[in-house]
């Protein structure tokens, strides 16, 4: 019986380190990647060069979630936005807006 519950807390502890492995092998730039493929509409680091299009540098994480929510909806109406954020999963939202928060004006 002894040898049975120490395979079992083997597995166990094999199980958690996998999954503690997956959230830590995520890149600490993965932010900053996929905000680099909006450098071309919003400037690099998310400070636009022309006043077309609206700085994304130093806007709260929150504004930046809510607003690419709304162009995937359909809710906010955009030139191209609404389709360009329908290629992004939530996590990666997450993660460029955490990028773009943190860049200054």
């Amino acid at each position: 019986m002894h040898f049975k519950q120490a395979i079992a807390a083997v597995a166990i502890a094999a199980s958690a380190a996998v999954c503690a492995g997956a959230a830590a092998s995520e890149p600490s730039n993965l932010g900053e990647r996929y905000a680099s493929t909006c450098a071309s509409c919003h400037g690099a680091n998310g400070v636009p060069l022309g006043g077309a299009v609206p700085g994304l540098a130093g806007q709260s994480s929150e504004y930046i979630i809510n607003a690419m929510a709304e162009f995937k909806t359909g809710k906010r109406q955009a030139t191209i936005m609404h389709q360009i954020a329908k290629g992004y999963s939530d996590r990666q939202i997450e993660l460029l807006a955490a990028y773009f928060a943190a860049q200054k004006q």
